[in-house]
């Protein structure tokens, strides 16, 4: 059986990645996404491009600070009930 920690050390698990395209309806939903910002971009000016890929990047950017944020509330919350179990 392999170490989960040695393995997460390792980088042989990367949750960010694993976890953002994991079900049928986030493939969905990320298609749908793409096929909005191709949209969008074609109608608009050269300056409302760069202000829209700025706001991607921001949103994008916020995203991964949010990912990471829940990984390890929801790390920590398991480690809890984890401890809990094994203490009570």
């Amino acid at each position: 059986m392999k170490s989960m920690i040695k393995e997460l050390w390792h980088g042989n698990i990367i949750p960010q990645e694993d976890s953002r395209t994991n079900s049928p309806q986030m493939k969905e939903l990320l298609g749908y996404m793409a096929r909005h910002h191709e949209e969008l971009e074609k109608c608009f000016t050269d300056e409302q491009k760069e202000t829209f890929e700025k706001f991607h990047d921001c949103w994008s950017e916020y995203m991964s600070l949010a990912e990471a944020a829940i990984f390890e509330y929801a790390f920590k919350l398991g480690m809890q009930i984890a401890i809990e179990t094994f203490t009570k």
